[in-house]
């Protein structure tokens, strides 16, 4: 096939190749598209549902012209190749509008460029189809119906955090509210809400921008990520002085976020008191529904989900719509057509939501946020741990043990990956 689409290739006007691969990106639901350049010639990759696959290799002497026509477009030096370029443009496809930001990187083998794709019709999920469910749910629904405070989203890069926040300021984007919010860059662009891009090459930097929005007579403020402490500082202050605040931090756990926060030289006792949630979560891959199939599990591995899934509630069980009495079923996709072979098709979130209570407040002030005394205030409180709700998930058919172990600690490893 790859010969075939070589002697095709060779053969297109540069333009024609770019929509082709554009189309077909965007048609295998890929976030991302990257152009590589390797020895013998340009490595095409579509990044689906958080893996890398290759989809196209194009002659090492077509390469440069597609790199430099993708330059033009997204409004970049074409003649700079020595050093990393940022820009984005914007494509009609099938009559949709699809925003493109596009990055380039001198590479030793010439100029790799990659392209997120930012499709604002999939982008805007709602909290459901992310996969918020049980208790969780609840706590996210209270928490948003409040006037001011500090919502937070953790996790690392790639983990689904800013759709996240999107997802909530969809359910709060209405007339009433005045929202605004700070991004790096701006991923959706979103009717009724006031973006703004930071531009710290000018100054215009998180902290700046929020010192602004705070005198732009805002209900809701959304931060797209805090990384110092003086926007650290003005977030707190905001989320103290009458404003809900959304943002991110890149910590692996919800509790870690608190003393991350210390550490960046908030006081314990105003964290305390503007701090309503934490939220931890991670990206899964989901079963492809054309290919489900149930299998077996080895008992070492069942055992231990056994023994995990002892620690959560009955009624939470409930909640997440399962009905365990005949059983743990487990399923896996056999790969098809409809999923390429993968088995996956799509992806769906684990969550850990911690809604800040008068014990966490005091472990906070009394105690410095101690994450220990904090871990053992969570299970207390019966929250659903981030794998927790993988496991719980698994059980539902949603997604499998390969996919929780890959992204949350203490996982039973399958032998195969031994």
């Amino acid at each position: 096939v790859l010969q075939k689409k070589n002697e095709l290739l060779r053969e297109a006007p540069v333009a024609k190749l770019i929509q082709v691969i554009i189309s077909h990106a965007i048609e295998g639901k890929a976030s991302d598209i990257h152009i590589e350049p390797m020895e013998e010639n340009f490595r095409v990759r579509f990044r689906v549902d958080g893996i890398l696959h290759v989809s196209l290799v194009i002659p090492k002497e077509i390469g440069p012209a597609i790199i430099s026509s993708l330059k033009i477009l997204a409004n970049l030096k074409i003649d700079e190749k020595r050093k990393p370029q940022d820009g984005r443009f914007r494509m009609i496809n099938e009559g949709r509008e699809i925003d493109f930001r596009v990055s380039t990187l001198p590479v030793i083998t010439g100029e790799k460029i990659v392209l997120r794709i930012l499709d604002k019709d999939k982008g805007l999920a709602s909290i459901e189809i992310l996969g918020i469910m049980g208790t969780a749910l609840v706590h996210i629904q209270r928490a948003i119906k409040e006037t001011y405070g500090m919502i937070l989203f953790t996790g690392p890069t790639g983990s689904g955090k800013s759709t996240s926040l999107y997802a909530l300021l969809k359910i709060l984007n209405q007339e009433e509210r005045n929202i605004i919010t700070l991004e790096d860059p701006i991923e959706y662009n979103i009717e009724g809400l006031n973006q703004s891009q930071v531009k710290p090459e000018i100054g215009y930097t998180f902290a700046n921008g929020l010192r602004t929005i705070l005198r732009q007579d805002p209900n809701v403020i959304m931060v797209g990520e805090i990384r110092d402490g003086e926007t650290a500082e003005l977030a707190v202050h905001a989320a103290l002085t009458g404003h809900l605040m959304f943002s991110t931090l890149h910590t692996n756990t919800a509790i870690g976020s608190v003393s991350r926060l210390i550490d960046m030289g908030i006081e314990p006792f105003l964290l305390s008191s503007s701090m309503r949630m934490a939220v931890s979560q991670r990206l899964v891959r989901k079963i492809c529904e054309k290919c489900k199939e149930e299998y077996d599990l080895p008992k070492t591995v069942k055992d231990q989900i056994e023994a995990e899934i002892k620690n959560v509630s009955p009624k939470e069980i409930e909640k997440y719509e399962l009905d365990l009495s005949s059983g743990l079923k487990f399923y896996h996709g056999k790969g098809c057509d409809a999923c390429n072979g993968t088995g996956t098709a799509g992806r769906v979130g684990i969550y850990e939501v911690i809604p800040i209570n008068e014990d966490m407040k005091n472990i906070m002030t009394d105690h410095n946020g101690n994450e220990e005394m904090m871990n053992k205030k969570r299970d207390a409180m019966g929250i659903v741990t981030i794998r927790q709700d993988g496991i719980l998930k698994i059980l539902k058919g949603l997604t499998t043990i390969e996919e929780v172990d890959r992204v949350t600690e203490g996982g039973a490893k399958l032998e195969e990956d031994i």
